[in-house]
């Protein structure tokens, strides 16, 4: 069996943008994975969904790993971004648009541009 920090270092260092998140991005299984996945989405961004109910080590080794104790857990670039709240207003203050355009990740910006109209 694979060492489950090694396995997260892994997949955070080989995908620009993953989601560590209950479920998957097409069937969250909590609504705060579902709100990140969410916004993910509308926002066009390409990302690596990882469902930690399918491994417990994985459940447990991303919070050891990020030192965060909730899931999701957002990642960009190998970087630790946050869970559901940090995101959401990210996104509301173009924190994450920020981020994603100096991280070289492709996204909508007009999708982005919405999500704020949307929540003004």
């Amino acid at each position: 069996m694979a060492d489950p920090q090694q396995t997260i270092r892994q997949t955070v260092t080989e995908n620009d943008v993953v989601l560590f998140m209950k479920g998957t991005k097409s069937m969250p299984q909590c609504g705060f994975s579902s709100r990140v996945a969410g916004v993910l989405n509308f926002m066009g961004v390409e990302f690596r969904d990882v469902n930690v109910l399918a491994d417990e080590g994985i459940r447990q080794g991303i919070k050891d790993f990020s030192d965060w104790p909730t899931i999701p857990q957002l990642y960009v670039k190998g970087e630790f971004v946050g869970g559901c709240d940090i995101v959401t207003e990210m996104t509301l203050s173009g924190e994450l648009d920020q981020l994603l355009d100096q991280k070289g990740v492709a996204y909508d910006k007009a999708a982005a541009d919405k999500i704020r109209e949307a929540n003004a």
